[in-house]
């Protein structure tokens, strides 16, 4: 019978060679697919017997769980797109330091949210102002974080990575504000403290059933004030406390122009923005289903409105369209329909967007008058813009827009209601969470300053952070304009 099968060994001393023949009959090798099938199906048979039914709840939960882990990963990638912005906008001798914030940023923003957090944001779901167990993701009870069982809900781990996202964006706002003359260790212990405490606290507020601002009828869909309000109120007192660059303001009172080394990394941090978020607030739903296209295409048409205005009122305001006011006109519009993308109607986000690009323009011109030097246009865009995010729900929220028409208690603006109750739950919620991170912010800066520093030295800032604070540089080996001009030159480039 084996004989049959296996091939006897060829006789190495016979002087004829025979043909080489396979170790198994093809007959054989021609079963082996089927018997795999066979056995596929068999296993598969053998576990639906004990697996659960399916039934249209657990598929749902299987795709809300999916897009949200997508989103969380679209906003993620996020930090990608600071990164390439705040480098372009930068000068070269910086771009190495702005790389590495980027990257400890994230890093930091997820240990600290994880550890302190994400539960001071989250549970004591019946404390009007913070949470206070379930540290360190120590809980498996999807409840203690405000959750519903899955498939209800979302599993603990996709909601806690997605929300990290949102902490590290918060912080990562900082970082352009402050760029280019603070020390790297005094902008981390910045960011550990402000996703750690500032903003876990002003989440629970707003992003819980039992937030007191949520109690008081204030609205912020995906984060308008409690992502980009707090980031600029934060980055503006950074930016006042550290005083702006050395050459930035002349004695005379003039505005010396430092423009960034590469416009192309700006741009392209820019379409990174643009699709990331999508995610961040499509993903904000924390749900698959119709809500979600509706809230993209409106955040789409506040940020294509920004563009427009921001390019027109530049170009009327300084006789040519200005690359970087097209790049802040998009991330304004988006800023601003982050609070409203789910209330509004089409022609609501439009008006959002339009009004967003031309208030960015002079906000970043009173900036400069000011003497408040921010290099990449951070507070303009983020506090500025997401200040009148906010105060739009309250104005023209739609309540028979196409998400809201069949809703029991819409969000209705002054626009269409007559009164004025959701515009003052808006200025309540604005006023309160600027004046909570104004004073947390103060502190922490103060703090900072006293243990670590805050500013580098001058001759360190001159030479430039990539050397001073890291020893290396973004584009070694190029010729450097000091090598044709002397070390005067190179030290504004």
């Amino acid at each position: 019978m084996f004989a049959s099968i296996f091939q006897s060994k060829p006789n190495l001393n016979s002087k004829k060679k025979k043909s080489a023949r396979l170790p198994f009959s093809p007959y054989w090798i021609a079963c082996i697919p089927l018997v795999a099938i066979i056995l596929i199906t068999w296993n598969t048979a053998a576990m639906a017997q004990d697996a659960q039914p399916l039934t249209l709840e657990s598929v749902q939960g299987a795709l809300n769980s999916t897009w949200v882990l997508v989103a969380a990963i679209l906003v993620i990638f996020m930090n990608a797109g600071f990164a390439m912005l705040e480098s372009g906008f930068c000068r070269r001798k910086n771009v190495v330091n702005v790389l590495a914030k980027n990257l400890l940023v994230f890093a930091l923003a997820t240990m600290s949210f994880w550890s302190i957090g994400f539960s001071i944001m989250f549970s004591g779901v019946d404390s009007p102002f913070a949470g206070n167990e379930g540290f360190f993701l120590s809980s498996s009870n999807p409840a203690v974080y405000g959750l519903e069982p899955y498939p209800q809900g979302l599993p603990i781990a996709v909601f806690f990575l997605f929300q990290a996202a949102f902490a590290g964006t918060a912080a990562t706002i900082v970082s352009g504000a402050v760029a280019e003359r603070i020390q790297f260790v005094s902008y981390a212990m910045f960011s550990l403290l402000l996703t750690a405490i500032a903003y876990p606290i002003v989440g629970h507020w707003v992003f819980t059933e039992n937030g007191w601002l949520t109690a008081q009828g204030f609205y912020d869909f995906a984060g308008s004030t409690v992502v980009h309000s707090v980031g600029g109120w934060a980055a503006l007192v950074g930016a006042i406390i550290l005083g702006a660059r050395k050459g930035k303001y002349q004695e005379d009172g003039r505005v010396n122009p430092m423009p960034g080394h590469n416009m192309s990394m700006a741009t392209l941090g820019c379409f990174i923005l643009w699709i990331g978020w999508f995610g961040f607030n499509g993903g904000s739903e924390l749900a698959a289903n119709e809500a979600v296209p509706y809230i993209v295409l409106t955040s789409n048409l506040a940020a294509m409105s920004g563009a427009l205005s921001a390019t027109i009122t530049s170009w009327l305001r300084d006789d040519k369209p200005d690359l970087s006011m097209i790049i802040n006109g998009i991330l304004a519009g988006f800023v601003a329909i982050t609070a409203s993308c789910y209330v509004v109607d089409y022609f609501g986000a439009v008006m959002i967007g339009l009004i967003s690009g031309i208030l960015v323009v002079f906000a970043i011109s009173l900036l400069e008058s000011l003497k408040v030097d921010d290099p990449v246009g951070a507070i303009s865009v983020h506090l500025i813009c997401g200040i009148w995010g906010t105060l739009a729900v309250g104005l023209i929220a739609n309540p028979k827009n196409l998400l809201q028409k069949s809703s029991e208690n819409p969000i209705s603006g002054l626009v269409y209601s007559g009164n004025l109750d959701q515009l003052i739950a808006q200025m309540t919620g604005i006023l309160s969470v600027g004046a909570f991170t104004l004073i947390f912010s103060i502190a922490a800066w103060f703090f900072i300053k006293l243990v670590f520093g805050l500013r580098v030295p001058e001759k360190a800032e001159l030479d430039g952070l990539d050397i001073s604070e890291h020893e290396m540089e973004a584009y070694h080996g190029f010729v450097k304009e000091s090598d044709m001009f002397g070390s005067s030159f190179n030290s504004d480039t």
